[in-house]
């Protein structure tokens, strides 16, 4: 039986991290930390577990391993201190908020001999499992030119503290806005799909709507486009917004030289291929988790499965650096106007 810690009890700790280790039959929630003490203890009745006024009480307590549920500024900061107290840990999206602290988090967890993953969902989402097998398989040739988009309406709704005046919008505490909340996703995402790394970003990451409760626009950006050029010549845009002010976007289209195919693109179809020679070919998988519709990703369960059997994790923290170096090129290359070389290994 692991035992589990989480740390920061907001939204996609009572979504997902929470429901999702009491329904793994190896898990048991025994500790829970947020700044928010009151929120803590309402947490820790629902689940039978003790709630810490202090990370370091938690870190100290008999837990196994941690899910890292905090505001991105400090995913760094307590996943160090979880590793250096000799615990596993599952980190949230976006891994850190710079390179540096990325690179400190999987040299801690090396020197620690302990487990770091991060939430990096999207790699589970059934459809995506089913079109990386084909794509491996040669289903529509080599993969030349691609679309991958994440947007909807904003976090402000979703929030466990709603409105513009979240930990989202609050660029000392998010650090970063679409771009972390859903470009790191795709980003990861067409990375692991193709098999490649991005090589170098030309893109825009900007602020064009959403204002804080002043009327001021906030300080993260709400918008990124970005174009990524892969490590295996192929070519194409990740578009992450929070401004998508109707139905959600979770799409990702790939045009091969065989075919195209279509992900979580055709609202009747998880996934949808068109070859050359004129076959069509639909395969119904499952449909996308949206915020509105959170189903099990399946995180938790490869978390746990991990440490009960010692083996790595799916989505280890050195495997997810190449797309926060991709992120971290992609705002760099905005800022300077420029396009950026991002680095490999």
């Amino acid at each position: 039986m692991v035992r589990v810690g989480v740390i920061g009890c907001g939204k996609i700790a009572q979504v997902r991290h929470l429901p999702e280790y009491e329904t793994n039959s190896n898990a048991q929630i025994t500790a829970v930390f947020d700044m928010n003490y009151d929120r803590a203890c309402e947490i820790a009745k629902t689940y039978g577990a003790v709630a810490y006024k202090t990370l370091e009480e938690l870190l100290a307590s008999d837990v196994d391993a941690v899910s890292v549920c905090t505001a991105n500024a400090n995913h760094a900061a307590s996943t160090i201190a979880a590793l250096k107290a000799g615990k596993h840990v599952l980190c949230e999206k976006p891994m850190a908020i710079t390179i540096d602290e990325c690179e400190q988090m999987v040299a801690e967890a090396r020197a620690a001999g302990k487990k770091l993953m991060i939430d990096q969902n999207q790699r589970f989402a059934r459809a995506h499992v089913r079109a990386k097998e084909l794509l491996d398989a040669g289903k529509i040739g080599d993969v030349l030119t691609f679309r991958t988009t994440f947007g909807h309406g904003g976090p402000e709704t979703w929030s466990v503290d709603p409105g513009t005046g979240s930990w989202f919008f609050d660029p000392k505490r998010a650090a970063m806005g679409a771009m972390a909340d859903l470009g790191v996703h795709k980003t990861d995402l067409i990375q692991w799909l193709l098999g490649q790394t991005v090589v170098s970003t030309t893109a825009r990451v900007t602020t064009l709507d959403k204002r804080d409760p002043q009327g001021n626009l906030v300080g993260v950006d709400d918008n990124a486009i970005c174009v990524y050029t892969m490590s295996g010549g192929a070519i194409g845009s990740m578009t992450a917004s929070w401004t998508y002010y109707g139905p959600e976007d979770n799409s990702t289209v790939l045009y091969g030289t065989r075919g195209v195919m279509r992900i979580y693109d055709d609202p009747a179809h998880s996934i949808v291929v068109d070859l050359a020679c004129g076959e069509h070919e639909t395969y119904d998988v499952e449909a996308i988790q949206t915020n509105d519709n959170q189903t099990a990703s399946g995180i938790i369960d490869a978390f746990v499965d991990c440490l009960e059997n010692d083996t790595d994790p799916a989505i280890s923290g050195e495997s997810v650096l190449a797309a926060m170096r991709a992120v971290f090129g992609s705002i760099e290359s905005s800022k300077t106007g420029t396009v950026v070389n991002v680095k490999q290994g």
